[in-house]
């Protein structure tokens, strides 16, 4: 019989982590954890904090993960003697910890696909600062608001444009990076001095962003992800700064008008586009997978639209590329996030979460460079646009931008 989510949770608590519960009593919700935290994550960059807000709601204890306007949900946390398991919503991971005291906390962030990537954290109750206490905050020496050209650059020396956008109010800064497979969604941070800092938490990514600038012009700063992953960025201010067009990244070889695939759903039922409930209808086709926090964007985003749009002459399937091979693993991590969004439409199980993989399925297309990718295709079956990567609710007039331009298309491919 198959372990439930919170059984295993529990074991690997116990057996990888050596939480030893001191109480086989559950704790009343409120008495353990209800009020503000503030976590962090201790990677080799160093702290990336977060905040939290924990609260009780029909006996079930459930928090908020806080990164600027952004408030994502954890509704199933478990405490149990001095333990306490916060799966992190759609993803296979969780924060597992054991109280010290009633306002403390320290455990690992854990990805239960990657578990030698586990990343130690503390946390306490009532403090609601991002990196710096009033107390000890530095009055900034400059104004980061406004659009950025940024330059990461990898392990291995290869580089990525991105253009980066921040909202400064006294020391308090909030923005993302734009890059031409997505963006960084809701990061949250400070200004202090001649430096910046942001980090982001969204339950499945750990992000740390530190730049220091001498006249206010240009950055210099490194970017940690997780547990060890490094980068280094440089920046200038331009208002003009731009990527390249996202619907001509990804594109049909040379001969090809029409994708094509046979995949199983979650049924394992084998499926095609050319099925007869998809003749004569527009098809939004998304490279999709459960571990992808812009799919998560995507995917809010598109199952919205089609619960309002749904009775016309439209069909959207999304091929998951998920963590592990394994079916039953692929079919349980959709389906948590078909059930989170309410996404009334096809998901199919498309492969593992490998670009090489992605476009060995789809070898039509030159290449798959991100996840996701959205593949329009008309009435005749005809591809008639391809869009690599998303950018999401935290990119502001972006998002705008995307969701103009995605309905405008939907109308011209319906009118024809």
């Amino acid at each position: 019989m198959e372990m439930t989510i919170k059984n295993i949770l529990m074991a690997l608590l116990a057996a990888t982590l050596l939480l030893a519960c001191d109480s086989s009593q559950e704790n009343s919700p409120e008495q353990n954890l209800a009020g503000t935290w503030r976590f962090v994550l201790h990677s080799d960059g160093g702290a990336m904090p977060f905040n939290m807000e924990v609260f009780e709601e029909n006996g079930q204890l459930k928090a908020f993960i806080r990164n600027g306007e952004e408030k994502l949900l954890l509704d199933s946390i478990q405490t149990k003697g001095d333990s306490v398991i916060m799966p992190l919503h759609i993803f296979d991971a969780a924060l597992l910890g054991k109280r010290h005291g009633s306002d403390t906390l320290e455990g690992q962030f854990v990805k239960f696909y990657a578990p030698d990537k586990a990343v130690p954290f503390t946390a306490v109750r009532g403090q609601n600062y991002r990196f710096f206490p009033d107390s000890m905050s530095v009055a900034p020496a400059f104004d980061f608001s406004g659009k950025w050209e940024v330059t990461f650059t990898e392990p291995d020396g290869s580089t990525y444009p991105a253009v980066g956008i921040f909202q400064q109010s006294g020391n308090a800064v909030t923005g993302t990076f734009l890059t031409e497979t997505g963006d960084y969604r809701y990061l949250e941070g400070n200004a202090a001095g001649k430096a910046l800092y942001l980090s982001a938490f969204d339950g499945n990514h750990a992000f740390l962003f530190v730049a220091t600038s001498e006249e206010g012009t240009q950055l210099k700063g490194d970017f940690w992800s997780g547990k060890d992953y490094h980068e280094t960025w440089t920046a200038i201010r331009n208002d003009s700064a731009a990527l390249r067009n996202p619907y001509e990244l990804t594109y049909l070889k040379e001969g090809y008008d029409k994708i094509d695939f046979t995949l199983p759903d979650l049924d394992s039922n084998l499926v095609s586009l050319s099925d007869p409930r998809y003749q004569g209808k527009v098809v939004i086709l998304q490279l999709f997978g459960s571990w992808c926090p812009n799919c998560m964007d995507e995917t809010a985003f598109l199952a919205d639209w089609y619960r309002k749009n749904k009775d016309k002459d439209i069909a959207i399937i999304a091929l998951a590329f998920e963590r592990k091979p394994d079916f039953q693993y692929a079919k349980r991590m959709v389906e948590r996030v078909k059930k989170r969004f309410g996404a009334d439409y096809d998901f199919l199980i498309a492969g593992t979460n490998d670009k090489g993989e992605a476009a060995r399925v789809l070898p039509m297309l030159n290449h798959v460079m991100s996840f996701p990718t959205t593949i329009f295709i008309d009435k005749q079956g005809k591809v008639r646009k391809i869009h690599t990567g998303f950018y999401g609710p935290g990119t502001g007039e972006y998002y705008e931008r995307w969701r103009e331009e995605f309905n405008a298309t939907i109308s011209e491919l319906l009118n024809e």
